[in-house]
């Protein structure tokens, strides 16, 4: 005891006091700290591996023209040759790369649609009845979906912008077509035709078609959501989300309508038909009026 009183005198025996609780209080905060989830470690380690292959596929097909941070680029001139990436958001990314507008190829009024590049392309097809075709065809379809998820990634961890829609937000069959109807020729059959078939605009510019089967319910969505090129904007604020499915259902219902009166001419209206009408129609009138009026008549007989 009096060891221990003399020991408890020293001027260090607080300290050693104070350590030795702190000690005591981490051992017993350690044993109930809840294990860390190794299925949310792994996830995490493979998000930012996700990441890395984004970065790197960024590297590989974007940079050169959107710059090594996404900032954009400019001409000596300071005239910007590509926009900056930076708070666009992962639906921009997924519309331009997966419609194969982007990497472009040539500068213009207007970039085009076209087949996307290998490391994107989702549309392969995997329909072979040789095995191995098949399984190299869906190998590669498996990575470009990843690819093109991770480059998607990538661009949101750079801040801001509208997400990929998910699969229930543009599923046609939720849509209300009458609805759908009335808002599409309120807002885009101004430029895309009433049955969306596209159409001319200025300084070389066009609407694209949007009849086509290639042209998915996920890439009109984002469309709306983004406004590429031309196209203005269509936020939550100017058409929610149940006018965006409605306008998309109305469009895949128009595909799939046939033409009552025979041949659609391009469904464009009037324009087609009326040109049909005047060169077939009143051409075939003209010809049949100069056949009749080329008859010479026979001479009457002298009484």
């Amino acid at each position: 005891m009096k060891r221990f009183t003399a020991w408890r005198r020293r001027p260090w025996a607080g300290y050693a006091v104070v350590l030795a609780a702190l000690a005591a209080i981490g051992v017993i905060y350690a044993g109930f700290q809840p294990q860390p989830d190794r299925a949310e470690a792994a996830n995490t380690a493979q998000a930012a591996n996700d990441l890395q292959n984004g970065k790197q596929l960024f590297d590989k097909n974007c940079a050169s023209c959107h710059g090594l941070n996404a900032e954009g680029s400019k001409d000596a001139k300071g005239k910007p040759l590509a926009p900056s990436l930076i708070g666009v958001g992962a639906a921009s990314v997924d519309f331009q790369v997966s419609t194969g507008r982007m990497p472009a190829m040539n500068p213009g009024a207007q970039v085009p649609r076209k087949e996307p590049i290998p490391a994107f392309d989702t549309t392969i097809s995997t329909d072979y009845h040789d095995p191995e075709q098949k399984a190299r065809a869906e190998k590669q379809k498996a990575q470009a979906q990843k690819n093109l998820a991770d480059l998607n990634a990538y661009i949101a961890s750079l801040g801001g912008g509208p997400a990929v829609p998910s699969a229930e937000m543009v599923d046609p069959k939720k849509g209300d077509v009458a609805l759908g109807g009335k808002l599409f020729r309120t807002n885009c059959a101004q430029c895309h035709n009433f049955v969306g078939s596209g159409g001319a605009l200025t300084g070389g510019k066009y609407a694209p078609p949007l009849d086509k089967s290639d042209v998915t319910p996920v890439q009109i969505y984002e469309a709306m959501l983004t406004g590429p090129q031309a196209m203005p904007v269509f936020n939550d604020t100017t058409l929610t989300q149940k006018d965006k499915q409605a306008i998309i259902a109305y469009i895949v219902q128009t595909r799939e309508e046939p033409n009552p009166g025979g041949n659609g001419l391009g469904r464009i209206g009037p324009v087609s038909e009326g040109l049909a009408g005047w060169l077939i129609g009143i051409g075939l009138l003209v010809l049949a009026a100069m056949w009749i009026t080329a008859k010479k008549p026979k001479k009457l007989k002298k009484s």
